[in-house]
């Protein structure tokens, strides 16, 4: 059995011994602070993976040409594919309450703030159907003579931008210039060129090395064999060992992936670096973002199909009404409701099964039977998010508050202010926490994770943030915890460019598959890319060529 932390304990395996003996840590929050744990329904979900299944009633049954499983950014994104492609018959299940998965956002009397995904990169001009869906929700404001999108001042980030915390100071940037010798310095500059040598990268066919969505990136050996080592592996190679950069890059990793470099393949290592530069010797674009994050564009997508979704209907079964040898297989999902107590049944032509990989494995009749290799290639990273909800700032030493506020002496992420964007330096607050569990073993993290309580949860959160502001629990009004048990795929090395990712992707007898995973990279183009590309495939089969990608 998995060892239940005490609070200290938590705080020690979290942030180390030396936080939780200065007496940060295992005190517990502050009595008066509101306390909430929110989603996801983890309970239902494991009630179904174990076999709780039941059969709907006659009369529970409806007939509907195109089912959709899951409400997350790839499932919405193929639910507004095909409205947009005019198929008007489908309905959208998804098992929570809310749409958009680690995109979902929420609010409160002081603003809306983010649970998970919270920025997308601006799209270069060739990603014409995600620059569709910005210029829709007012972030494209039109197009310069160069034909390049031109995007609204309100939905850029607004700087500062980052800070980092190290040694009782706020610094600018995310790059710890201060106190870099000479050694430091030169790596740095090193690992830049190498970066912009990727980005002016183009094979025979013109494809880039990195490109968003994965898909458009080149297959070519010289690429893909990066992804045969782990990024920390490529950085010893070149004999790169500033703890500066290196510090830099394992951020980045953590950021993106929930993994360090040493976990982490080169290639996704080089992609979060490169994908986003337009050409060599330019600034990364500019970073999108909104109060709530993503969720601004979930709750848009959402919005664009609010008449064929379907909350709270867990999906237990999909089964093939025929078997599998009819050349055209028909299918029936099976939906728990009621918190579990009924099924709904769903008669379907085709399948868009916008989930995560793991859990084709339960819900997939034939592959719960005959389960395929590829599925045992996915793993996910298990992270801990929370909104700290402040009734005043906190005293700042050095540079002031910027969107993204990191500690660089914790294993923590830091934390975004949701009231950033909106101009609001001053006053109440909302802050969102991010903790990736970067575990060798997910399933044990997990497991870990979903045992700890509110107070538990909520002591790490305020004894790390703690370190970096002084007197911060009494500030602290309310704190919501989310505890992600599967939140993102994990781009471990030899699985982008393995055959395995690439197989998952095939759809199985009128089922497409869509979800980020597919990819490999927990990115909200990949998982809107994949969205699109599954609604499409329907879409060819009802006779709508015309294509968005």
């Amino acid at each position: 059995m998995t060892h239940l932390w005490t609070r200290r304990e938590a705080v020690a395996a979290l942030l180390g011994w030396q936080v939780a003996m200065t007496g940060c840590g295992g005190r517990g929050p502050e009595k008066d602070i509101e306390e909430k744990i929110v989603g996801p329904a983890v309970g239902l979900g494991h009630k179904i993976r174990d076999g709780g299944r039941i059969e709907p009633a006659e009369d529970a049954w409806e007939d509907v040409p195109v089912v959709i499983v899951g409400g997350g950014v790839a499932g919405l994104t193929a639910a507004w594919r095909l409205k947009g492609g005019g198929c008007d018959k489908f309905v959208l299940l998804e098992l929570e309450s809310t749409a958009g998965g680690t995109a979902r956002s929420d609010s409160s009397q002081i603003t809306a703030y983010p649970w998970g995904a919270h920025y997308v990169p601006a799209p270069q001009a060739d990603n014409h159907a995600l620059l569709r869906l910005l210029a829709d929700v007012g972030a494209v404001e039109g197009w310069n003579e160069a034909g390049e999108p031109m995007f609204a001042e309100s939905c850029l980030c607004r700087a500062p931008e980052e800070r980092v915390f190290y040694k009782g100071r706020w610094y600018e940037g995310l790059y710890l210039h201060v106190g870099a010798n000479e050694q430091d310095r030169t790596q740095l500059a090193a690992f830049l060129k190498e970066v912009e040598h990727w980005a002016a990268w183009r094979d025979g066919r013109g494809r880039k090395a990195f490109a968003l969505p994965l898909a458009a990136s080149s297959d070519d050996a010289e690429v893909t064999e990066l992804d045969r080592l782990s990024m920390g592996e490529w950085l010893n190679q070149r004999g790169w060992n500033s703890p500066r950069l290196r510090w830099l890059i394992d951020y980045s990793c953590r950021d993106d992936y929930g993994l360090t470099l040493d976990q982490t393949s080169a290639w996704a290592g080089l992609f979060y670096f490169a994908a986003r530069i337009q050409h060599s010797a330019l600034e990364p674009q500019p970073l999108l973002t909104w109060p709530e994050g993503n969720g601004r564009l979930v709750h848009h997508l959402a919005d664009q199909v609010a008449g064929h979704i379907r909350l709270n209907h867990a999906v237990a079964d999909i089964r093939p009404q025929q078997g599998l040898a009819e050349a055209q297989t028909k299918w029936e999902v099976l939906a728990l409701v009621d918190q579990g107590k009924r099924a709904v049944g769903f008669r379907a032509e085709q399948v868009i099964f916008a989930a995560p990989q793991f859990m084709a494995r339960h819900l997939l009749q034939p592959y719960r039977e005959r389960p395929p290799a590829h599925l045992n290639s996915f793993t996910y990273g298990s992270w801990l998010v929370a909104n700290l909800f402040l009734h005043s700032r906190p005293q700042d030493v050095g540079v002031p508050m910027a969107w993204d506020n990191v500690l660089y002496e914790s294993q923590s992420l830091g934390y975004v202010s949701a009231t950033h964007q909106a101009g609001a330096d001053h006053g109440p607050t909302v802050w969102t926490y991010y903790f990736p569990f970067c575990d060798a073993d997910p399933r044990a993290a997990r497991t870990r994770l979903l045992q700890q309580d509110w107070a538990t949860c909520a002591d790490v959160v305020l004894s790390d943030l703690s370190m970096a502001h002084r007197g911060l629990r009494p500030l602290v009004e309310r704190l919501d915890v989310m505890r992600w048990g599967h939140a993102m795929v994990r781009p471990e090395p030899g699985f982008l460019w393995g055959p395995h990712r690439r197989v998952a992707q095939a759809g199985f007898h009128g089922i497409q598959f869509a979800h980020c995973d597919l990819s490999g990279l927990p990115l909200f183009e990949e998982a809107f890319y994949h969205g699109l590309r599954a609604a499409e495939a329907v879409l060819e089969r009802q006779g709508e060529l015309k294509s968005w990608l």
